[in-house]
């Protein structure tokens, strides 16, 4: 029989024994209380700077150029350096004291986000209107991008050899474009009786972009000659050079704070430049590590990383050996693979957070809430964890001690009950090149929608955390 304790010793033991979900701002010293705001201020200039993959690695480029790294293809090298691939990857790092062959400490995001795509020949009037026609690019309820202001950001190379960069739809004076929605009068056969699924057809997530005539009545498709006309005046423009463009809808405006308290941030592109953003701040304030500390910025991560600028190219190797000629360490095909063996990973991604409002898809027990924290998600996958990448115990041991060591609130989380939910992240393929990894990211609210939501006390512990973790001997 057990002894029978006091219900204040009762109360001790299970403080003691038992794990306790902790809630940032509870935690939190008033010193440390403070920078969390000015943080999440940085953050919200780094979402606006950085609505597509292309203009996030520009703007990672020029806080890294601010803060001394060097351009490993041109400039001399230094400790701290950085080399952009296509201009949508990015790889850094802070050279360390050991040798290389000891293992780096590698942090790995994505910079893509969903979105509207543009159609290679995307423009076409209809009904005296003129309209682009998008393929959406990863995860999307569709319904939730009609009826709302959209920006459009891209870049366009012209056949005499000019390369334009647009971001139309977010400044004030700037005109916006939107996909139109359907009456509720009219709506109901062809919407609201069904699934919600199927009631917003891909084909229909078309762009208004202009409704005034060039030109007679007898002039053929005289409303996109108007936006043509518009395009060629304004940027030397002609159709064909659409084909070869990579433009994107996005949502328009800037990024806000939330609610009376203004404790969540609320913007477009938080999964997964929450990540991205405090795996930036934490590497550039790291000087003169003992292990090597890498940092990697990856696109396509949202179409499951296929191609060449996604996290199953060979992209890490690439820059590994760039590294080894830097420190002025021998390398190999062989020496490679044990460097890259002997690694710590973070697959820095973020953590679907319990809706109040939805609670019956999660399994409370182990999902991460809004607040509570930097999310440690040991595997993922669906189905009988497919597609996952399953961190071993001993790592997990490793950065629960590290993350209690360093007072970073954390908690664990996975992606919905079993058989419900699920989805996997660039963890497993890391984790195939030998890296020991785990997912751990910010857990956000409205995953995928155009407004996505985050707790500033978690993008602290976010950064927080990566900090320690870069740090780590």
């Amino acid at each position: 029989m057990p002894k029978k304790l006091t219900p204040k010793e009762a109360l001790a033991l299970g403080k003691r024994l038992g794990y306790q979900r902790k809630t940032v701002w509870d935690d939190l010293s008033s010193a440390e209380g403070k920078k969390v705001w000015p943080l999440a201020e940085d953050y919200k200039g780094f979402l606006n700077a950085s609505k597509t993959e292309r203009e996030t690695i520009a703007e990672i480029t020029r806080r890294l150029e601010s803060a001394g790294f060097a351009d490993c293809n041109h400039d001399r090298p230094s400790d701290k350096v950085f080399q952009v691939f296509k201009e949508k990857v990015m790889a850094l790092a802070v050279l360390g004291k050991d040798p290389l062959t000891k293992g780096l400490q590698v942090i790995a995001s994505h910079v893509d986000a969903p979105r509207l795509d543009l159609k290679q020949q995307p423009l076409y009037e209809e009904l005296d209107l003129a309209f682009l026609k998008t393929h959406y690019y990863g995860g999307i309820k569709k319904y939730q991008w009609l009826a709302r202001p959209l920006a459009l950001h891209g870049t366009i190379f012209t056949s005499d050899q000019r390369k334009i960069n647009l971001a139309i739809g977010e400044k004030a004076e700037d005109p916006v474009f939107t996909v139109a929605d359907l009456l509720p009068h009219l709506a109901r056969k062809v919407q609201m009786e069904k699934k919600l699924s199927e009631a917003v057809e891909g084909e229909k997530l078309n762009i208004l972009v202009g409704s005034i005539p060039l030109g007679s009545k007898e002039v053929k498709d005289r409303f996109k000659l108007t936006i043509l006309d518009h395009l060629h005046q304004t940027y030397g423009l002609v159709e064909e050079d659409l084909i070869s463009a990579e433009l994107e809808l996005v949502p328009a405006g800037s990024a806000r704070d939330v609610g009376l308290d203004r404790g969540i941030v609320g913007a477009y592109g938080q999964d997964d430049r929450v990540c991205v953003f405090s795996s930036l701040k934490a590497a550039l304030e790291i000087d003169k590590p003992n292990k090597t500390v890498v940092a990697l910025f990856f696109d396509k991560e949202e179409i499951g990383s296929e191609g060449n600028t996604s996290a199953r190219s060979q992209i890490l190797k690439t820059f590994l050996a760039r590294l080894f000629s830097l420190k002025g360490e021998p390398c190999s095909s062989q020496i490679l693979l044990e460097t890259l063996a002997a690694s710590r990973a973070i697959s820095a991604d973020v953590a679907g957070a319990v809706d109040p409002d939805y609670q019956e898809v999660h399994e409370k027990r182990n999902a991460p809430r809004l607040g509570s924290g930097l999310c440690l998600t040991k595997f993922t996958g669906s189905g009988g964890k497919y597609g996952s990448s399953d961190a071993n115990a001993e790592y997990v041991h490793w950065i629960r001690g590290l993350f209690n060591k360093k007072k970073i609130v954390w908690q664990t989380g996975e992606l919905g009950k079993v058989d419900e939910g699920g989805g996997g992240t660039i963890a497993k393929f890391l984790a195939a090149q030998g890296l020991e990894i785990i997912d751990c990211g910010t857990p956000v609210l409205s995953m995928h929608s155009p407004f996505e939501l985050v707790s500033k006390a978690d993008l602290y512990m976010t950064y927080k955390g990566y900090k320690a973790f870069l740090s780590a001997p």
